[in-house]
């Protein structure tokens, strides 16, 4: 028996234009519009991860797992929210849920935005010219088959 296993997944939404939004406010919306997060979910570490990142970008700072969480607790503090999904477990694997659509690299345990990049840039590389185009191509194919 074949699994049904994709190779990769990738969800798009689009919602209204961003207006006076906190940054906070902005990486969520990036969030959801990439199906990193669901609509309505309160469980949105992957927010402060990303904000943590964006942020050791703009210094070229490459961060281990426990520097991240650290500073997601810092943020979640300051923000007065709960500090749901602090586990180290939880962190690695919303990071490997970011390497796997290729929004973050990792070396060494340590971890960046894709070549120190602004998120819009690895958008319109990686996924908007590289991981969409494959993706179509592919279901191209699969309606192709059908037509036989």
């Amino acid at each position: 028996m074949v699994k049904e296993l994709p190779l990769l997944e990738i969800t798009l939404r689009r919602y209204e234009k961003p207006y006076e939004s906190t940054h906070r406010d902005l990486i969520r919306k990036v969030c959801l519009s990439l199906g990193l997060l669901q609509p309505g979910d309160s469980r949105d570490i992957i927010v402060d991860l990303l904000l943590v990142l964006e942020e050791a970008r703009k210094q070229k700072n490459w961060l281990n797992s426990f520097e991240i969480r650290n500073k997601i607790e810092q943020i979640r503090k300051e923000n007065s929210l709960e500090n749901k999904g602090l586990a180290e477990s939880n962190i690695r694997r919303q990071l490997k849920r970011l390497r796997d659509i290729m929004l973050v690299d990792k070396l060494e345990n340590k971890y960046r935005l894709s070549e120190f990049e602004t998120l819009a840039e690895i958008f319109r590389i990686k996924i908007e010219s590289f991981i969409i185009p494959q993706t179509i191509e592919r279901i191209k194919e699969y309606l192709g088959k059908l037509e036989e």
